[in-house]
């Protein structure tokens, strides 16, 4: 059976999400068992390289929303390029960070849909360090904040 062109690219993507989706959760399940098995991270804390390889797979490597798994998923991310205009001018930075973390403070599950995975306990179980799993998380706010179109 052959695929369209469009429905190959799903199918592609969907796969690929799927299988990032699962190795998150089998390292974040293996470091809360005590398996030693290595995560599914990167070493660096910087917001762009942690914004390429956690985020940019669905918002795209610009936070515009065109990532290359966005055929496969059910919602379109949003465009994060647009966060400040959407909150009158102002980049919402606790905001951001609670969809992020989703720590509570945010009013939706998995950053608006649940096909988002909710980074905050990942980063925690993926690092044995809070402090390290905070300074991840507050940099790629703050190089979603350096996205924002003025």
């Amino acid at each position: 059976m052959r695929l369209s062109g469009a429905t190959a690219a799903r199918v592609i993507a969907g796969t690929w999400l799927m299988a990032c989706l699962a190795a998150m959760a089998t390292a974040t399940f293996a470091q809360t068992t005590g398996r030693q098995n290595p995560p599914l991270t990167i070493q660096s804390v910087a917001g762009r390289d942690i914004f390429e390889f956690y985020c940019a797979p669905c918002h795209g490597r610009d936070g515009r929303g065109a990532g290359p798994v966005v055929p496969a998923l059910k919602t379109a991310p949003p465009d994060l390029t647009l966060i400040a205009r959407r909150h009158g001018g102002a980049f919402p930075r606790a905001w951001v960070e609670a969809f992020v973390t989703h720590d509570g403070a945010a009013t939706t599950p998995a950053h608006g849909s649940e096909d988002m995975p909710v980074w905050g306990p990942v980063f925690r179980g993926l690092d044995p360090s809070d402090t390290r799993a905070a300074i991840r998380i507050a940099n790629v706010v703050k190089y979603v904040e350096a996205l924002q179109i003025k």
